[in-house]
């Protein structure tokens, strides 16, 4: 698989599919900035290299029918307020601290140009877009709009990808998250233009293949969450190459009631937990015991119902005994991810993975779309 190392970015125009779908207020403020920062160490390499920087992503389902296997509506969706990508720059430009310097172009000694702010394009394909990002200089970065306005993206369209693909003569994909989606920004553009990984997506597969290809023992492995049925294959692999499975109380009743396929010689089931909104006291230290010996770890899924500050008491004992451990530890999903970025602890493990679904599959050993396209 190639990466940003393999290329001469100087002067040449730069396709990066990133992902900066993040949750919007009704107001349209950003709510949580971890998937805009987790993109900046690319986007910072490639201006710093001279790039012209042209940046794609989605956010949210425009057209959620697509995902229900329902294709056939011809009618086009408007381009709704909540679901472009608008918001996103000024964030995007305070992150990157207005300080990055094409340095090929910069002669020793001199102080070098100005960052030039983050330009918005409300569109992501057509004759006015390729008129817009033609004029991009040396380390410039434009944003364009939600890539989901058009429902070809989410069904792979040829069309779509080779349109995107006139805009730039390298693709760049930096979206770990969406690598299990045959998308047309993900798998289709790869036919039209030489590509590679970014900085995050290297970093994605590197930290996950180090949990199921070669953990340091003992691996303990920690699943909670709601959403059971997208954890079961994780579930009962991690059944088999864990060395301790640890559950919180909705995916150990989902196993009691055989829904989910596992060994449960492994499995450590929580105890005395009454309400089932929390782990209790008794649970925590026995996983406390287990994680303290860990080498390796990897958590995903709080423990309790966290969106209530009287329910988190397990799930912030269990991150503090996963920080404490020293283990590498790796830790992922919606949720769980939401819950350690409010408590500021994001920074504590060894990585945090932006995916949710794609971090699953990943896992369970399920080919990647987006990944098998770059190798």
């Amino acid at each position: 698989m190639k990466d940003l190392k393999d290329f001469n970015f100087e002067n040449k125009k730069v396709l990066v599919r990133v992902d900066f779908n993040v949750s919007l207020s009704d107001k349209g403020s950003i709510l949580d900035d971890f998937r805009i920062k987790k993109a900046i160490p690319t986007i910072k390499y490639l201006a710093e290299k001279g790039a012209k920087i042209i940046l794609i992503s989605h956010l949210g389902r425009p057209y959620p029918w697509l995902s229900q296997g329902i294709s056939n509506f011809q009618f086009p969706v408007s381009k709704k307020k909540e679901y472009s990508l608008k918001p996103i720059v000024k964030r995007l430009e305070k992150l990157l601290n207005n300080r990055i310097r094409p340095v090929k172009s910069v002669k020793k000694g001199a102080a070098g140009p100005q960052f030039n702010r983050v330009r918005f394009l409300d569109d992501c394909i057509g004759d006015r877009v390729e008129k817009e990002t033609g004029k991009i200089k040396s380390g410039e970065i434009i944003l364009l709009e939600n890539l989901r306005f058009y429902k070809e993206e989410e069904k792979n369209d040829k069309t779509f990808a080779r349109k995107l693909s006139r805009l730039a003569t390298i693709f760049i994909n930096d979206a770990f998250s969406v690598c299990h989606r045959a998308h047309a920004s993900v798998v289709g553009i790869t036919k039209y233009l030489p590509s590679a990984a970014g900085f995050l997506l290297e970093k994605e597969i590197k930290a996950l293949s180090q949990v199921v290809k070669r953990p340091k023992r003992p691996l303990v492995v920690i699943i909670g969450g709601k959403k059971i049925d997208d954890k079961a294959k994780v579930a009962e692999k991690f059944s088999k190459m864990a060395d301790s499975l640890l559950v919180g109380d909705l995916v150990a009743d989902e196993i009691k009631k055989g829904g989910i396929s596992i060994k449960e010689e492994k499995i450590i089931f929580p105890v005395e937990d009454k309400e089932k909104f929390d782990i209790s006291p008794k649970t925590v230290k026995i996983f406390k015991s287990k994680i303290k010996k860990a080498k390796t770890i990897f958590w995903a899924g709080p423990l309790g119902k966290v969106e209530e500050k009287k329910y988190q008491k397990g799930t912030r004992a269990t991150a503090r005994a996963i920080i404490e451990s020293g283990a590498f530890s790796v830790i992922g999903g919606g949720d769980t991810l939401e819950f350690i970025n409010k408590a500021g602890l994001a920074e504590k493990f060894s990585h945090v993975s932006t995916g949710g679904g794609a971090m699953l599959d990943f896992l369970a050993g399920e080919k990647m779309p987006g990944i098998e396209v770059l190798k």
